[in-house]
């Protein structure tokens, strides 16, 4: 199965509680912290939901 690098890039300063709890679920803690998970629809929903705070890219 396919899998995603999921790299934190802004801030979570300001952001909504479900955001930042989002990310923690995800296990990104830190900017520039990179994280690689299997690409379900429960990993891609909470991707959904912090797409403007990272960047995705697939890995083989």
């Amino acid at each position: 199965m396919a899998q995603l690098k999921i790299t934190q890039m802004k801030s979570t300063i300001g952001t909504k509680q479900n955001h930042r709890a989002s990310l923690r679920t995800l296990g990104l803690r830190k900017i520039r912290q990179s994280v690689v998970r299997e690409d379900t629809p429960q990993v891609r929903g909470l991707i959904h939901t912090v797409r403007h705070l990272v960047t995705v890219e697939e890995v083989k």
